[in-house]
């Protein structure tokens, strides 16, 4: 009998036979070897004990850079670990939205997701299709189980169509007559219906009718306001009201952007980029049709006095400023604006920009120009400056001993204190978790532990208290080299453990889980430092792919070797841009804008 099928035996027979069936002598070193896909080899990890003398910083620099080039791409690895196509990532653009979607389909639909029935939908009052006389709409109103909010329902109700704005102009016409009055709050319906439909003169109409009736405007409204203005030759205007809005509360992006887009259609460079900068200092984030705005009409060469005032330099000085600001905050540009973008470059007289669409490249570098990409790995000072703020905000914050306590979180310090570094910090309850029968959920987590130790990897596996009895049940399937095991009680949060243990042991050390540690991330005060914290992650973060078969192998999903940031080189620009696909916010996008200059 083969050494591989008397281990699957033990696995499988141990929780049938209990702690007698342990009694089978443990496997030499040797047997050990055979037990791999690949005999007689003398491999990174046969013969380490886990009891070898390693000091925290030496005897690792080997393993270590061995390790870093097999996740990163540059070698495979032949025994026990496989590494999936680089676009297989937890954090690649769109992979939440297939997952959700796999599951949906999986899931059988429920009566009550079918839609809406018959009765539902009886309660809705339907919008008349044709303007009523005073008469028609009183005898409706009467007849309506809710005659108190009938006009601001009609409202709702009405499409934003020519015709609907005649129903509604007929709906205002009956209310004045009854009343003698229009109420705010159904003027303020009446303004939404103008403005989704881009009934600008009307909405123009129902400004001058309230800011001749109210000396100042609630935020909802006011926004309405400079939007409807914005898209007319009276968009001055809507500056007047934007200062009237900052005596009570800070305007929206949005409503600065409308601003800024009217100001550059009509040539007010000079406004815009006030207006621009005021954005900023408000705290604000710009939103990306403002960013293309100020792109676009720089680009076209629209001119005035006003744009002429201001040289070219000084604009193309400020678009630049744009694209930092993107990068130091991360963010994406869409589609759109990337074309916005990349026609100002090739607009640029004289400096022979060319732009390319083009992809990623697993290697890191651009597959379009050639150029070798930012990598992912963080510099020594951003390091230190990210294990500060996790020690101080995660493990050390008054949320975590919610989940633990002081002694316990001391006792796992010591124990780490006390082991070699580690290169690999597997979250053993997530693990266990892909496997869907229960029976085998600890022989899932052996099999992904045991072929991380075969490439000579010092594993640390976090697991909970009631997970013990299956570890000695198992006995030397679970004392292999390199390995250690640390077990927290079954209310601990075992995020803080893992985190700790990976920081703590360098930054070669990477940790396995399928958890994206959002909560974590948000627990993280500075900006800056939750950016550093996602880059991090996702130049450490392993992710066994698909299921855990027999065999002893597994699928991890390969780490990129470059950060996916706007950056550049002076000569060149990479652009990583949404491409109307849907990411979450803990997804990077995998297409690049690949912007070079001739010399």
């Amino acid at each position: 009998m083969s050494c591989r099928l008397m281990l699957k035996l033990r696995i499988y027979l141990n929780p049938l036979f209990g702690r007698e069936f342990l009694a089978v002598p443990a496997l030499l070193p040797s047997a050990r070897s055979l037990c791999s896909r690949h005999s007689g080899g003398s491999g990174p990890g046969v013969g380490r004990a886990a009891g070898a003398d390693n000091s925290r910083t030496g005897g690792q620099a080997g393993l270590s850079e061995g390790f870093s080039r097999q996740v990163t791409g540059e070698r495979r690895v032949r025994e026990g670990i496989r590494w999936s196509g680089a676009n297989r990532s937890v954090f690649n653009a769109g992979t939440a939205k297939r997952t959700k979607e796999l599951m949906e389909l999986k899931r059988p639909t429920s009566k009550e997701e079918e839609g809406p029935t018959r009765s539902q939908h009886q309660g809705r009052e339907l919008a008349p299709d044709r303007p009523l006389s005073v008469e028609e709409w009183r005898s409706l109103k009467e007849s309506s189980y809710h005659p108190a909010s009938f006009e601001i329902r009609m409202l709702k109700n009405m499409q934003p169509s020519v015709t609907g704005l005649s129903v509604a102009k007929s709906l205002l016409t009956f209310v004045a007559t009854e009343t003698g009055t229009l109420t705010y709050e159904l003027l303020l319906n009446y303004s939404v219906l103008c403005l989704s439909g881009g009934h600008d003169t009307e909405m123009c109409d129902v400004y001058d009718l309230m800011k001749g009736i109210y000396p100042i405007f609630d935020p909802s409204v006011s926004g309405l306001f400079v939007k409807g203005l914005s898209r007319t030759s009276r968009w001055r205007e809507a500056i007047g009201v934007l200062n009237n809005w900052k005596k009570l509360l800070p305007p929206s992006s949005s409503s600065y952007g409308s601003i800024i887009s009217a100001a550059m259609q009509n040539g007010a460079s000079k406004t815009a980029w006030a207006l621009y900068d005021e954005l900023l200092e408000q705290g604000l984030s710009p939103r990306q049709q403002t960013w293309e705005s100020l792109f676009n009409r720089w680009r076209e060469g629209r001119r005035s006095e006003e744009v002429e005032a201001m040289s070219q330099e000084k604009h193309h000085e400020k678009l630049l400023k744009i694209l930092h600001y993107m990068r130091d905050n991360q963010v994406y540009p869409q589609l759109s604006l990337a074309n916005s973008i990349k026609d100002w470059f090739e607009s640029l007289q004289g400096q022979k920009w060319t732009g390319h669409w083009t992809h990623h490249n697993a290697n890191g570098f651009c597959r379009c120009c050639g150029k070798e990409l930012e990598s992912i790995l963080l510099s020594e000072d951003e390091y230190e400056q990210l294990k500060h703020h996790i020690l101080t905000d995660i493990i050390q914050g008054q949320d975590t001993f919610r989940r633990t306590t002081p002694k316990e979180l001391n006792e796992f310090k010591s124990f780490v204190a006390r082991r070699p570094p580690f290169d690999v910090v597997v979250d053993g309850l997530n693990v266990c978790a892909l496997s869907t029968n229960k029976h085998l959920n600890f022989s899932t987590l052996l099999t992904v532990v045991s072929a991380l130790s075969q490439q000579g990897m010092t594993v640390l596996v976090l697991g909970r208290r009631h997970m013990i009895r299956q570890y000695k049940l198992l006995g030397n399937q679970s004392h292999q080299p390199n390995i250690y095991w640390f077990f927290t009680e079954n209310i601990s949060e075992d995020d803080p453990f893992l985190l700790y243990a990976t920081l703590n042991s360098g930054n070669h050390c990477k940790f396995l889980t399928r958890d994206l540690m959002r909560d974590h991330k948000a627990c993280l005060a500075d900006e800056t430092i939750r950016r550093l914290f996602f880059k991090w992650q996702r130049g450490h973060q392993l992710v066994v792919h698909g299921r855990v078969t027999g065999g002893g192998k597994i699928t991890l999903m390969r780490i990129p070797r470059h950060d996916t940031i706007i950056q550049t080189s002076g000569d060149s620009w990479h652009i990583p841009y949404d491409d109307n696909e849907h990411r979450s916010i803990y997804e990077v996008p995998q297409k690049w804008l690949c912007l070079t200059r001739a010399h």
